[in-house]
């Protein structure tokens, strides 16, 4: 796992990339969450290729309980990906829904993640 800050208008976002799945369950998100929280960062992005597949399956749960975490925290949080693979409706729905309130926002690119999380 590697983290790059990205420093932007006095901002600081911690980008996490990593080649493996790193969200696998609600705990390994919120480790995530600890480690960047305390280093002073309150934006996060990660990328859609490092969740557990399980985690856009929103009969699962197990996004809702990820995103409530990072809500309570009040850490904003971009997940980056190409999610129009994904055909359920209610997910699409979700995404549409989270990214009109900005606390999560869904994007297709590093940069458009970026220009959510400053605003």
């Amino acid at each position: 796992m590697d983290i790059l800050i990205h420093e932007m208008n006095n901002t600081k976002i911690a980008e996490i990339t990593s080649e493996i799945i790193l969200v696998s369950n609600p705990e390994d998100s919120l480790q995530i969450l600890a480690d960047i929280y305390y280093q002073d960062i309150d934006k996060i992005i990660l990328h859609e290729k490092n969740f557990n597949p399980e985690f856009f399956e929103l009969k699962t749960g197990m996004a809702g309980e990820i995103l409530q975490k990072y809500s309570n925290y009040k850490v904003r949080l971009a997940i980056v990906g190409d999610f129009s693979n994904y055909k359920s409706k209610s997910l699409k729905d979700f995404i549409f829904e989270s990214n009109k309130k900005n606390q999560i926002n869904f994007t297709r690119s590093v940069e458009e993640a970026l220009q959510k999380l400053l605003l």
